[in-house]
């Protein structure tokens, strides 16, 4: 196959292959077609040079709000993906069976990057959510829907990987925990995973956990207190660790409430790693704490995590929750989506949704991306 691009000179970073070298990637026809040194090139053939960054697979964020003028909460999701190297976005439950066939026609056909979703459970999605307006759509269980979610996940195969729920203080008030068990009742039905949003208690962070299957996902897994994954002491909850024994998968979703420096360093001093890193990036939270993904990560790098543990975190474990084993990799024959990073030196401010205020010698920014085999600057 003769390759359309090629990026050269640039340290590729690719877990799912173990591979972490200097070496060639190659796109044809809107996927990799190669990789390692020296591809053949043509008088047709693109290429880059990108000496000096780090070629990674295509950026997973597995928890956005992209339904742009959708919803108060949303983000453009293309402006986002130049902004943060995300080639793939996980919309979580910014829609529901209600309004979902709007987002699609509107916002996940036409953008440029990949958009898949979690289906909330709720008829109309998180429609309460702004500076103005904090209304949790779990709160009211006539807005339950999983008759709908059911269908529209049949109907929407391509676009819908699994079901969201939001339970906790804020997001189900007096029901507590009863709007997880009716989005557990949809997604065994759709044979679906599902994504677990939790705030503060009720219910509690184990009782939600307790309920969780293999695969399922609990977002904002390094949460402040009260609801934290670990003790007064620093030790992590036993359930938690039973919990990951049995399957369940622990994601960050910082967003304006949902991560906290505390946690974390007590969470990685334990040998308990985020399986994914995401953003939770919406409209209150995109100019700051969370930002977008790549800080997100930047700051797990000054917490002392792994370069290749944390893109591991945003390529490869990111796919396979969401089952698109095509994605995460650069492996050839994969979908030909890469993005480029650097790891620049310096003194960056970085601050946790408690306020708490952490000063890190690095930072993991973006410089662009290749999108279906294209490169995007």
């Amino acid at each position: 196959m003769t390759h359309e691009l090629i990026l050269t000179g640039g340290r590729v970073v690719d877990p799912s292959q173990s591979l972490d070298a200097v070496t060639e990637v190659g796109f044809a026809q809107g996927k990799v077609s190669g990789i390692g040194p020296s591809l053949k090139r043509d008088t047709q053939t693109q290429v880059k040079d990108v000496s000096g960054f780090i070629v990674t697979p295509g950026l997973i964020d597995l928890h956005t709000h992209v339904y742009w003028g959708g919803t108060s909460l949303g983000v453009d999701p293309d402006l986002y993906a130049l902004k943060s190297g995300v080639t793939t976005s996980v919309d979580t439950g910014s829609a529901g069976p209600g309004n979902f066939p709007g987002f699609a026609k509107h916002v996940i056909a036409p953008a440029r990057q990949r958009i898949y979703a979690y289906l909330h459970v709720s008829h109309a999605g998180i429609y309460g959510f702004s500076t103005n307006v904090h209304v949790g759509e779990s709160e009211d269980m006539r807005l339950m829907d999983p008759r709908g979610a059911v269908e529209v996940a049949a109907k929407y195969p391509d676009e819908i990987i699994g079901i969201k729920v939001r339970v906790g203080r804020h997001a189900s008030g007096d029901q507590g925990i009863a709007p997880l068990d009716v989005a557990l009742e949809a997604a065994n039905e759709a044979g679906l995973p599902l994504m677990a949003h939790i705030d503060e208690p009720p219910p509690t962070y184990e009782d939600v956990l307790a309920r969780l299957r293999p695969g399922d996902v609990l977002t904002h897994a390094f949460r402040p207190f009260p609801n934290a994954p670990v003790t007064a002491q620093g030790t992590i909850k036993p359930g938690v660790l039973q919990a990951r024994k049995r399957g369940v998968l622990f994601d960050i979703g910082h967003g304006m409430g949902s991560f906290a420096f505390k946690t974390a360093r007590a969470m990685l001093a334990n040998g308990f790693e985020p399986d994914t890193i995401s953003s939770d990036v919406h409209a209150l939270c995109i100019n700051g704490p969370a930002h977008d993904l790549v800080t997100t990560m930047s700051k797990f790098l000054c917490l002392g995590m792994g370069l290749n543990d944390i893109i591991r975190s945003a390529t490869e474990t990111p796919a396979r929750a969401i089952k698109r084993h095509d994605l995460g990799t650069l492996k050839p024959g994969s979908l030909g989506d890469a993005s480029l990073l650097r790891i620049d030196d310096g003194q960056f401010d970085y601050l946790d949704v408690t306020g708490e205020h952490l000063l890190g010698a690095k930072r993991i920014s973006a410089h662009g991306v290749v999108i279906k085999g294209e490169w995007w600057a």
